[in-house]
């Protein structure tokens, strides 16, 4: 088994065996769901987000793909795509880093500290310039509409919306699994 495949096999055991909640699509360990929780005494505390997480083959040489399927509102968080930008994983990512870091230290940091100069949401990069108090209230109310009751933005249960995120996952391309991969060893990680 190639390197890669050793170095994501632990990085995606090492966050299943963490608290994090991580659901694998279609047992690929190389595109999985990541459940994540607004970090404490933010105006995002109480709020839970569903993450995607594509991992190239080239991982960690290369950057994982992450995006939040909830909408939520952050000056640099797209809030159609759920698109992050985030230096540390766009452009600045070191093979030293590992996803736990992205769940524990990176997104709760862009959360407490957004960058409104560099956005993808203007809207709410303007609104947090111009008036913070603003900005918190319809991060809060957000947090209200799209990122409570069992993660559904739009009504529909759990079920169906991992469905059209799968669908919305085979959009944008799939990545090529390596046949040494032990199919049983995908099925024991699923916790």
């Amino acid at each position: 088994m190639s390197s890669p495949k050793r170095r994501i096999e632990k990085d995606v055991m090492e966050l299943m065996m963490s608290d994090h909640d991580v659901t694998l699509i279609d047992d690929s360990i190389q595109q999985f769901f990541v459940i994540f929780h607004g970090p404490t005494g933010t105006p995002y505390e109480g709020g839970t987000w569903k993450i995607r997480v594509e991992l190239p083959d080239q991982y960690p040489i290369k950057s994982p793909s992450i995006g939040f399927t909830n909408t939520i509102y952050h000056p640099n968080i797209d809030e159609g795509s759920g698109s992050v930008c985030l230096d540390v994983i766009n452009q600045t990512w070191s093979p030293m880093f590992g996803l736990l870091n992205i769940f524990e230290n990176f997104l709760p940091h862009l959360l407490r500290y957004a960058n409104p100069s560099d956005p993808l949401n203007t809207e709410a990069s303007n609104l947090m310039t111009k008036d913070e108090a603003k900005y918190n209230e319809t991060v809060k109310r957000y947090v209200q509409q799209y990122a409570k009751n069992n993660l559904t933005s739009t009504g529909k249960d759990e079920d169906q919306e991992d469905d059209e995120d799968e669908d919305e996952l085979s959009d944008v391309g799939s990545l090529s699994s390596d046949d040494d991969y032990d199919e049983e060893m995908a099925k024991s990680m699923e916790l």
